[in-house]
């Protein structure tokens, strides 16, 4: 049989493997029955069948009985990168994949750019498993280098996908830009608990955010405030300490201290900017570099 003579609902079950394959690492056969509904016996000849049409892509491992991924994997079906990151964070399914099954962190607060889908791929698959990672990563300030990342969570930050990891060369949590990983392996070895979310303390902390109409940009206070919904002329925000500085950048807020930024396009002022001081990790928040030398 070829995929072409399959009928609607069995596609959508060799859509889900090859989504489940891709973005975890595994399949099973229960998985696609309490998926679907179906029984044993029908749940095996989709396998079969999936076995059948992309002979390369999964192998038996009869200890886990499960289906694993192997190194020669070639979507049987397009997976968009940006879709399916979206899909994932909102938990939306088109019956195409397997959302709902796919249970990973992903933050998301439209970029120019977009990820490659076997980067983002891997990335989930470490993070599910949790497997460290070899990455080829290009930054700014040092170009290009191979790290070992343990990756927790993939975020949208509004104008870009990153990855926040703990990096094993700096010994720290960091975001990497996905565009900038040209290469990601996930390594067969377990990782320490400090290296996990759990021990992130930016990650871990919440950071509530006063924003109010700007003091001095703004002639007209009332229709900001009806822009965004404010109570008693203040938008309250609670977020993470690690996610803060995007937001604001994002948002064009101005954190000066003195609301001393000027332009269109600074129409909100950030009212306790003293929540700021001290995390250098939001320096590319607007004014802040301002506030630090006031």
């Amino acid at each position: 049989m070829t995929l072409e003579q399959v009928n609607f609902s069995q596609k959508q079950r060799l859509a889900y493997i090859d989504f489940k394959l891709l973005f975890t690492g595994f399949v099973t056969r229960s998985e696609i029955v309490n998926r679907f509904e179906l029984g044993l016996a029908a749940a095996s000849r989709d396998l079969s069948l999936y076995k059948e049409s992309a002979p390369n892509n999964m192998a038996y491992d009869n200890a886990e009985k499960k289906y694993f991924i192997t190194n020669k994997f070639s979507p049987l079906y397009h997976h968009d990168p940006r879709t399916s990151l979206m899909k994932i964070a909102y938990q939306i399914s088109d019956g195409f994949d397997a959302v709902g099954d796919v249970q990973f962190p992903v933050t998301a607060p439209t970029q120019l750019n977009v990820p490659d889908i076997f980067i983002v791929a891997r990335l989930s698959q470490a993070v599910i498993n949790k497997r460290p990672v070899r990455v080829t990563y290009t930054s700014l300030s040092s170009g290009t280098s191979e790290r070992e990342l343990v990756p927790h969570t993939i975020v949208d930050n509004g104008l870009r996908w990153h990855v926040r990891a703990y990096d094993r060369k700096t010994e720290s949590f960091r975001d990497f830009v996905l565009t900038r990983l040209s290469k990601v392996e996930v390594l067969a070895e377990t990782v320490d608990e400090v290296e996990m979310s759990g021990y992130d303390t930016h990650w871990q902390a919440p950071l509530t955010l006063e924003l109010v109409a700007h003091p001095a940009n703004i002639q007209h206070p009332q229709a900001i405030e009806m822009d965004y919904g404010m109570d008693n002329g203040v938008l309250m925000i609670n977020t993470k300490v690690a996610l803060a500085g995007y937001l604001l950048r994002r948002w064009n807020v101005d954190c000066s201290g003195m609301a001393s930024l000027r332009g269109p396009e600074y129409q909100l002022y950030l009212r306790n900017s003293k929540v700021l001081d001290g995390i250098e990790e939001l320096a590319i928040a607007p004014g802040y570099r301002l506030r630090q030398r006031q």
